[in-house]
């Protein structure tokens, strides 16, 4: 099986030490504002009690709310699903998650 090792763009979880990651309701707003130039983005839907390496709620500057960091590899057996990301009129990205 195989395992997913990148933090975010140009960086590795070896290089980052963990994976960044966001809750449902915070996907959105992570893709207008560090990805709104990128077409294709696709999100990994992961079931967390399926996923091998830890992951611990972290404050990060600018945000009033903490998101999860995923401290080692994604196993794909966890990831239960992808969805891409559709941008609407006005060239934003919304994110509606799977019931």
């Amino acid at each position: 099986m195989g395992e997913y090792t990148i933090s975010t763009r140009g960086l590795t979880l070896e290089q980052q030490g963990f994976i960044h990651a966001s809750d449902a309701h915070q996907v959105a707003l992570v893709a207008n504002s560090f990805y709104l130039a990128d077409d294709g983005l696709i999100a990994l839907v992961i079931d967390t009690d399926r996923l091998r390496s830890p992951v611990r709620y972290e404050k990060v500057p600018g945000s009033d709310e903490p998101f999860p960091h995923i401290y080692g590899p994604i196993n794909v057996d966890a990831v239960i699903a992808t969805t891409p990301l559709e941008r609407g009129s006005d060239g934003r990205f919304s994110f509606t998650p799977a019931e």
